[in-house]
């Protein structure tokens, strides 16, 4: 099923949330098969995600599994905000069940908006501390001996999000 289309009306956040609810069933699936994210923090994650993509502040925001001693990403789900064009809405789901991830541990990333970005440094805070994910700087995994498949997005009202999912060999 796909979505093509201009944007006429305001993006709310129920057409945020339906966006969020679909990452959220992707992380229910991770769980399932590796244990995390923990499932009362899926809620929180959605939550974040559709106040973001709503405002126009979410870039991307990226869940899976990293080794920390290295930083690199073994397991990687990543979403990108997308509006306008041609969105598809898919149905969430064909995730890697075998991925190797021992001596793991589950980790987010999340970069922001250009639109954000030219806001005033109070006015990120104060956006950042209505969020229901506190986030801390960091510096984002690298991605450099895997393999990366694309082609699932979900959306609604013309805006959405594109889904990449990396795993190594």
């Amino acid at each position: 099923m796909s979505n093509t289309g201009t944007r006429t009306a305001p993006f709310t956040i129920t057409e945020a949330r339906y966006v969020g609810a679909k990452i959220g069933a992707d992380l229910r699936l991770l769980n399932g098969y590796y244990g995390s994210p923990a499932i009362g923090d899926i809620d929180r994650y959605v939550e974040e995600v559709a106040i973001l993509l709503r405002d126009g502040y979410l870039g991307t925001v990226s869940y899976g599994f990293r080794a920390a001693s290295t930083n690199e990403w073994k397991l990687r789900l990543r979403y990108t905000a997308t509006t306008g064009g041609q969105l598809t809405d898919g149905r969430p789901g064909s995730l890697p069940a075998t991925a190797v991830i021992a001596g793991c541990s589950f980790y987010s990333y999340l970069t922001y908006s250009p639109k954000f970005e030219e806001e005033t440094t109070s006015k990120q805070a104060e956006i950042k501390a209505a969020l229901p994910v506190s986030r801390v700087g960091g510096e984002e995994p690298s991605a450099r001996s895997g393999t990366t498949g694309s082609g699932n997005g979900y959306s609604r009202n013309g805006v959405g999000v594109t889904r990449d999912v990396y795993t190594t060999a």
